[in-house]
Formats: C-alpha cells, sequence, structure tokens
C-alpha cells in the first residue's frame, strides 16, 4: 500500500515559479504573431481593391487614389520586418527565460499588434497630432521594451549565450533608435508641416551608434591602462 508523502520524504520540491513558456516555445509565439501583424497590414488595401473593382475602375486608378495608404503600408511592413530581425537576433541565443522576459516580449508583441491599427489611421484619416502620437509612440514603446530586453539579458547571463561585446552593441543601437523615435515623436507633434517626415531621422541611426560605440571603447581602454599602471 502506497504511503502518502510526508514532510520527512527526501526528494526535493521545486517551488521556483516556472515561466508559462519555454524560450523555443516563446520564440515561435513571437514568430507567428509577427507573421499575423504583418499579414493585417494589408486587410485595408484588400478591402479597397474591392471597391474600386465595382466602382470599374483601374488599378492605375487605385495607385493614385490610394497612394498614402500604400505608403503606410509598406513603411509599418518594413518596420515590423527590421523589428522582428533585431528580436531574433536576441533571443537566437536565448536558452531559457523567466516570467519578466516572456512579459516583457508580451508587452514587445502588443506594439507590433497594434501597429496594422495605427497603420490603417496613417492611411485613410487626417493628419492630426493624436495618430502621429498612436503611431511614432508605438514605435518608440516597441524600441524601449527591446532596450529593457537587452537590459536584462545582461543582469541574467544564465539566460543566454550572447557575446558581452554584442549584448553591449544592441543596447548602445536600442538607446539610439528609442532617442530618434522621441525625437521625431515630438518634432512631428508640434511641428505639423514636418509630420511623418520627421521619420527620416532615423538615417542617423548608424553613424550615432558608431559614435557611440566608439567612445565607449575609448573608455575601456583609457580604464584598462589605468588599471595596469596601478
Amino acid at each position: 500500500m502506497t504511503q502518502p508523502a510526508t514532510d520527512d520524504d527526501e526528494t526535493p520540491i521545486d517551488d521556483a515559479p516556472r515561466p508559462p513558456l519555454s524560450a523555443e516555445r516563446l520564440k515561435a509565439f513571437v514568430d507567428a504573431v509577427v507573421a499575423i501583424a504583418m499579414t493585417l497590414l494589408i486587410l485595408p488595401l484588400l478591402e479597397n481593391v474591392a471597391e474600386f473593382a465595382r466602382e470599374h475602375k483601374g488599378a492605375l486608378d487605385y495607385v493614385q487614389q490610394e497612394g498614402g495608404q500604400l505608403f503606410s503600408f509598406g513603411l509599418s511592413f518594413l518596420i515590423i520586418a527590421v523589428f522582428w530581425m533585431n528580436h531574433h537576433r536576441v533571443f537566437d541565443r536565448v536558452e531559457k527565460v523567466t516570467n519578466a522576459l516572456v512579459w516583457l516580449q508580451v508587452g514587445w508583441m502588443f506594439t507590433i499588434v497594434w501597429l496594422p491599427v495605427a497603420t490603417a489611421m496613417l492611411g485613410s484619416m487626417d493628419n492630426d497630432a493624436t495618430q502621429k502620437a498612436l503611431y511614432i509612440g508605438a514605435l518608440l514603446l516597441s524600441s524601449l521594451l527591446m532596450l529593457v530586453t537587452r537590459l536584462y539579458l545582461r543582469r541574467h547571463p544564465d539566460l543566454h549565450r550572447i557575446p558581452s561585446a554584442s549584448l553591449r552593441r544592441g543596447i548602445i543601437a536600442e538607446v539610439v533608435m528609442s532617442v530618434l523615435f522621441a525625437v521625431a515623436l515630438v518634432v512631428a507633434v508640434l511641428l505639423p508641416d514636418v509630420g511623418y517626415a520627421a521619420m527620416f531621422l532615423l538615417l542617423l541611426a548608424g553613424p550615432a551608434q558608431a559614435l557611440i560605440a566608439r567612445a565607449w571603447r575609448t573608455r575601456e581602454h583609457r580604464d584598462t591602462g589605468r588599471a595596469r599602471a596601478r
């Protein structure tokens, strides 16, 4: 007859909280969410195609009249693709996750699935301050969440096998992108004539990252030289 377990049993009980997903399932989940979000971007364009067809209008009419939506679709598709590639580069070497890391990714996915809604507004509504805040603000929040994710991974090296130099470069990149998104948001809202053209500030990301990385390396070499001198 099986005896009930007692407090004297020597079998260890793991009471540590476990994440709701494994690292591999989290990666697969993120990939699926991103793919769905990128697919949803096309839905407003499909609806407009049907309307033009009912009115017996041609493809040239569609391109001319729906140029704004086509541009916003292409822009958001590209942005989501870049965000996903950055996310993939980080999590390709993540082997374990925690509850905190999972919820950070849930927040990041929220910003991604919101973009199809903000994109539909961008292509079909008048450009006002609220619309710009909802669109560029989502991009800023997405970048900030990835920054927090990288900082979290830096503090928990047991979760991944990302080289410290690579993680440092990623942190620099996310800081630069977050600052540029924030500046673009302020410019777009305060200067309506500039509007979404403020997004061209993102072209400064590469040079800014290179300058900060060079300054960081110079500081490290200086600190190393001082330590050796002592």
